[in-house]
């Protein structure tokens, strides 16, 4: 797990979400945004869809996107477009002026028997016919099957076989449904190991919350490369969320993927605007409630040292600390809120007595208290409308 690359699929996977449409404009900024972290490749839309597409897609190679990586400018961004394992698809992605190609076709049973109606023979020669296309036009292609996961593990590995005889650059590990399992994942992802040459990239669907874990899985197991989205953004439950693995590399196994992390918020908060979907607070990694402290217990380990309950610092991935007041708070957050952020004295005597009317408002409100609304019950307590007029409210 020396060298993981990250390919981000949030312009393609992302955007087949329902209702997510991104603009052209949207698109350019993603895939900039993107870059100036140190992603070093993006799948940048689907051209088979039609016109507008492919006008997205061109837009984005127009742009000549360079990678930021280590505070200056490095390789060019890789375009890669996506396309079914079909020569007009592959001519759409090569009008665009892609670098390369992700040609996908399902290979379980229940796919090729339920979906195409067809035989594993010819899955195989699509693949031999959409790579031959991808060659014609001097297109590097990953080879993706779909449904991986419920695949017949010796027909997979058929197929991947085939894939690096026609001369993929790599092989990708479709968990489509999200069925798999870490444990699974592991011993799949060695077998195919053993007996693929190219690299393997991971790309993980949500469904059963495991995808994260999955693909870790499947790193451990031997795969190079994740395909991942911003946010976790995809179909139904969405994909591995590109943060969450890239975090869990650096902080859980010590690799590297050189992605600049202070920057994960605010390209977050740019793809949820978007795609007008919301970062939940508890969202891991970029969640504002990661960082935001109510409880007593928890409040007073932060205090003495932020490791006591935080894995990473806020500042690693572009978020603040928050000390919250409400119900479950103690009274050494109380005297922390008024002496270091209010500028205020606050004894233990009156903060046992404030913390008290605290609790007892942030029950009848359900929720913690605004900076203002301690403010008010601390003057109603001590009557000094001094201290309160002086402070910064």
């Amino acid at each position: 797990m020396s060298e993981i690359r990250i390919l981000d699929i949030t312009l393609r996977d992302g955007e087949q979400a329902v209702g997510v449409i991104f603009t052209r404009r949207e698109k350019e900024q993603i895939a900039a945004l993107l870059a100036g972290i140190g992603v070093p490749a993006i799948e940048a839309g689907f051209p088979a869809l039609g016109v507008e597409e492919k006008a997205c897609v061109q837009a984005v190679v127009d742009r000549k996107l360079r990678v930021w990586r280590d505070g200056r400018l490095a390789a060019p961004l890789q375009v890669y477009a996506f396309a079914r394992a079909r020569p007009q698809d592959v001519s759409d992605a090569a009008e665009c002026g892609v670098d390369s190609v992700v040609l996908s076709i399902s290979t379980s049973n229940i796919h090729i028997e339920r979906k195409y109606r067809r035989s594993p023979g010819w899955v195989l020669e699509q693949i031999g016919e959409a790579t031959d296309e991808a060659k014609r036009h001097g297109l590097g292609f990953t080879v993706s099957a779909e449904d991986a996961t419920r695949t017949d593990l010796s027909f997979l590995i058929e197929f991947y076989q085939e894939a690096e005889r026609l001369g993929a650059s790599m092989v990708r590990y479709c968990d489509s449904v999200g069925q798999d399992d870490p444990f699974t994942t592991y011993k799949r992802i060695s077998r195919i190991r053993q007996q693929v040459s190219v690299p393997i990239e991971m790309h993980a669907h949500n469904d059963f919350g495991m995808a994260t874990a999955n693909v870790l899985a499947g790193l451990r197991a031997g795969a190079s490369s994740v395909a991942a989205s911003i946010g976790g953004l995809g179909e139904r439950a969405g994909n591995s969320p590109l943060e969450e693995i890239v975090m869990a590399l650096q902080y859980l196994h010590g690799t590297d993927t050189h992605v600049d992390t202070t920057r994960f918020r605010e390209v977050a908060e740019y793809v949820a605007g978007a795609s007008q979907r919301a970062i939940p607070i508890w969202k891991a990694i970029i969640g504002t409630n990661v960082f935001a402290h109510e409880s007593g217990i928890h409040a007073d380990g932060i205090l003495k040292n932020p490791t006591n309950y935080e894995a990473f610092s806020p500042e690693s991935v572009g978020l603040e600390r928050q000390m919250i007041i409400g119900k479950h708070s103690g009274s050494k957050a109380l005297i922390h809120k008024f002496v270091d952020e209010f500028g205020m004295d606050l004894d233990e005597g009156t903060a046992a007595q404030l913390l008290e009317r605290v609790r007892s408002a942030a029950v009848e409100l359900k929720r913690s208290l605004f900076d203002k609304e301690l403010m008010l019950l601390h003057k109603e307590i001590t009557g000094d409308i001094t201290q309160w007029e002086d402070a910064p409210w």
